[in-house]
């Protein structure tokens, strides 16, 4: 029986190496890469991404644009790790747990747009409160999230494991001019009528994201707490493999959240923090920027399209 082919267009950056890890030693399907001499050969690029079943480009957005362009074969199946696409109404949006059947839908998909690492968490824990009207679409919404440094990519890595590398800051807060590109993404996936309030950072630390997003309950329809919010959230993700949503037991009992309590896992973890004398609820996600985040999702993705 002739395996699966998957080619990954830009395998040597933090997206790209690290699926390619995670596939090397499958034998289940074959991997394929380019020579050193021959990554950048748009020639060659195309004919790899022409000849394999899916491709999975982990390129610039500039770059993924064009390397969707270079298709000409019908069959081929294309999950992209950028964010090239994915606003895009001609591609599905990769997150299997986001919706009901969704998962269904990528694995039948030509076209797979990975998630972005903030959105994940931001969408994981609005969406289902939209939906189920516990959260009005016009809330104003506010999304606070810090990532280990890698979510920089690899310059960024490299900036900070240096030898001679200065000291930063325990956190970086960026984005200050409020146009970061994941924030259309968030706004849009999550049924927001307006544009969320999106402040990220990055940790001096290498991998995982902690996020939260502060709930004023007077803003909420009456009767609605920190137990009806949990429980939403508990009932979304039920059958969900990769998705655990903490008791209010087990919140009321942590002090902290570790971002990198999921490290190396493709798994996110969803908490529900309810001060009811305040009125107050912070509604948390910790997940690996590298593996839910990126390069799990997108093996996730892979796994489900290979099983259409």
């Amino acid at each position: 029986m002739r395996l699966p082919t998957i080619f990954i267009d830009g395998d040597q950056g933090t997206t790209g190496l690290q699926i390619h890890e995670r596939l090397r030693d499958r034998a289940d399907l074959q991997l394929v890469t380019l020579p050193a001499a021959e990554r950048k050969d748009a020639q060659r690029r195309a004919e790899a991404i022409n000849a394999c079943d899916v491709a999975i480009l982990c390129l610039p957005d500039a770059a993924a644009r064009e390397a969707a362009g270079f298709i000409r074969n019908p069959a081929v199946r294309v999950i992209d790790a950028s964010s090239a696409h994915r606003t895009h109404p001609d591609w599905v949006y990769g997150f299997p747990e986001m919706a009901e059947e969704h998962a269904q839908r990528i694995a039948q998909a030509r076209r797979v747009t990975n998630p972005g690492c903030y959105p994940t968490g931001a969408i994981a824990l609005l969406r289902p409160l939209v939906e189920a009207g516990l959260l009005p679409r016009d809330y104003p919404a506010a999304v606070y999230a810090t990532s280990g440094y890698s979510g920089g990519g690899r310059a960024a890595i490299d900036a900070h494991e240096a030898s001679d590398a200065p000291n930063v800051a325990a956190s970086q807060v960026y984005g200050l001019a409020l146009e970061h590109k994941h924030t259309p993404e968030i706004q849009g996936y999550a049924g927001l009528a307006h544009r969320p309030f999106f402040v990220p950072a990055y940790g001096a630390y290498r991998q995982g994201i902690v996020l939260t997003v502060p709930i004023e309950l007077r803003l909420l329809a009456g009767g609605v707490d920190g137990a009806r919010l949990q429980a939403c959230l508990a009932q979304h993700y039920a059958n969900a493999r990769h998705v655990k949503v903490l008791s209010l037991e087990e919140t009321k009992a942590m002090t902290h959240l570790d971002p990198q309590a999921l490290n190396g896992t493709n798994d996110l973890q969803l908490g529900v923090f309810a001060n009811a004398g305040h009125g107050q609820v912070l509604l948390s996600a910790v997940f690996d920027n590298l593996g839910k985040g990126a390069s799990g999702a997108a093996v996730q993705n892979l796994e489900l399209m290979l099983s259409a």
